[in-house]
């Protein structure tokens, strides 16, 4: 959800961002929970933009998208010659460059033992040493947090730093998934559709049956998946209406809505477990990342998740990729 979007959203969103807005004004940490493609990211530049920082630099990390033997060096920084390649000069990091403003260091689960070390001094005591380096340097700088798993379970598991977890959890903020929001769907629909006709100028709408079918589902993508279906419906349906048809049939695989609201996959008992939607809804998403893209790490860009993440996924829901 783009933040033009914030227009449409719903109750349960519009709850979250008034939390948000109250915490905007304050310089504690921050940590946003919530799955895949709900927004967080939407969420933590409504903090950004509405706290006494708003002017100054807003830096986004992804913690998964960058290798770890690089990782440090891009939010620490490196004096000359720390390693082979290094600059001359050396560099300073993502940490120094935000000073004075915010930094979002997403999917902060996939952090090492290593660099979670790292991150803790810097919430403690507000200084960064460069890799390589022997003096250490004071920030003013604002830490956002972001992740699609429930860090205190991991903390449970041994897989990420309790004392770290409490420095991050100073002001929790949970956003629920879509399928708890459905009051946004069409709106959304009806915004994507718009943003879609000014991009590509054109006209086109989507007949209210449609709206009313896809607004059943549960989109285990979230807002992610929203947008790319309605993308993917845009430019693959010839006329200027918008009826679903053979097109909604292959985007969504397997499910299909009805005007009833009746859950498609049911359980032999009659009414499926919590346990087994959600995880049904993963295994649908997952098989059709990876029908449409040409590996696993592909797959996991389209759902917005790390390799290592969707890897895991896999194993759990015993998806094997026959390519």
């Amino acid at each position: 959800m783009e933040a033009a979007g914030l227009a449409v959203c719903g109750e349960g969103f519009r709850k979250v961002l008034e939390e948000a807005r109250r915490v905007a004004q304050y310089p504690s940490t921050v940590l946003i929970e919530g799955e895949t493609g709900v927004g967080k990211e939407v969420v933590a530049d409504f903090i950004h933009r509405n706290s006494p920082r708003a002017k100054m630099p807003f830096t986004k990390v992804n913690c998964a998208s960058i290798p770890e033997s690089l990782l440090e060096s891009e939010l620490f920084g490196y004096e000359r010659g720390a390693f082979t390649g290094a600059k001359r000069e050396g560099s300073p990091g993502l940490f120094e460059l935000t000073d004075k403003g915010t930094l979002l260091l997403d999917e902060i689960a996939e952090l090492s033992p290593l660099l979670q070390a790292k991150l803790l001094r810097v919430l403690q005591d507000r200084v960064i040493r460069r890799v390589g380096g022997s003096w250490t340097r004071s920030l003013d700088i604002r830490v956002i947090a972001s992740t699609n798993q429930p860090l205190r379970d991991l903390v449970s598991q041994g897989r990420f730093r309790a004392d770290l977890f409490y420095r991050l959890h100073v002001v929790r903020i949970a956003v629920p998934p879509l399928r708890e929001r459905k009051d946004e769907i069409p709106g959304l629909l009806a915004y994507y559709m718009d943003h879609f006709n000014r991009e590509f100028g054109q006209s086109k709408q989507m007949s209210p049956g449609l709206v009313q079918q896809l607004s059943q589902y549960d989109y285990p993508g979230n807002v992610r998946e929203l947008r790319n279906i309605v993308e993917s419906l845009y430019v693959r349906s010839p006329g200027r209406l918008i009826d679903g048809g053979p097109v909604l049939a292959e985007i969504l695989g397997s499910w299909v809505g009805d005007n009833s609201g009746a859950p498609v996959f049911m359980s032999p008992g009659g009414v499926p477990t919590l346990a087994e939607t959600v995880a049904g809804a993963e295994r649908r998403a997952i098989e059709r990342a990876l029908r449409h893209t040409s590996s696993v790490r592909a797959a996991a860009a389209v759902l917005g998740v790390s390799h290592t993440t969707l890897l895991r996924k896999m194993r759990r829901l015993g998806i094997t990729d026959a390519r």
